[in-house]
């Protein structure tokens, strides 16, 4: 039987990102960071350090990134869930380099308090919101832009052997993917990843 308050559906948009001009905001899930890099504008155009490892570990982010991932995508193309189970399990820093995204983790870590809960944000080339997602989440996007290119940083290699997902419609999530479903276009393989607590152990 499944408890219901446990595994409810969570999302917090990040509508008051930075209120006191921090650069990472805390989300309701443990671990789980929005981080909103400096931006210096002006009449040429625009800079800023999309990464420091001493601004991470200055939030105790100690994690060593080994490999960067891109992806272009058009509208309507729905990526997800993905995760890595041990030894190969990945944190993953994911943004947005073109375009528009809805951009869900669900945390699957087991023990947790929060376990089976989800947290969507947008995240596109104008708020230039980057999330953080430890290990032990299941993550995936929606493309809401014409086109748009995702690019992410993992702190682990990609093993096939070690790969699993969750079905990006599952009834127990109930994910507001922003979008109709039956409209989206989804991998066939993501489309026959089992509903949480089927799925592989992270």
């Amino acid at each position: 039987m499944v408890d219901g308050g446990r595994w409810a559906a969570l999302h917090r948009p990040p509508s008051t990102v930075n209120p006191t001009n921090m650069p990472f905001h805390k989300t309701d899930i443990e671990g789980l960071l929005l981080f909103q890099p400096r931006v210096f504008e002006d009449d040429r155009g625009y800079f800023f350090e999309s990464y420091n490892e001493n601004i991470f570990k200055e939030e105790g982010i100690e994690t060593s990134f080994v490999q960067d991932n891109q992806a272009f995508s058009g509208r309507g193309v729905l990526r997800g869930l993905h995760y890595q189970v041990p030894p190969f399990s990945q944190a993953k820093l994911v943004r947005v380099l073109q375009g528009e995204v809805f951009d869900v983790a669900v945390d699957i870590r087991e023990g947790s308090p929060t376990f089976g809960q989800w947290y969507g944000c947008i995240l596109s080339e104008s708020n230039k919101l980057q999330l953080f997602v430890p290990r032990g989440f299941a993550h995936g996007y929606v493309v809401l832009s014409e086109t748009a290119v995702f690019f992410y940083k993992c702190d682990n290699f990609y093993s096939k052997a070690h790969e699993g997902g969750i079905q990006p419609d599952c009834p127990v999530l109930n994910i507001d993917w922003q979008i109709d479903l039956e409209k989206a276009t989804i991998a066939e393989r993501d489309k026959s990843f089992p509903s949480i607590g089927g799925h592989r152990k992270s």
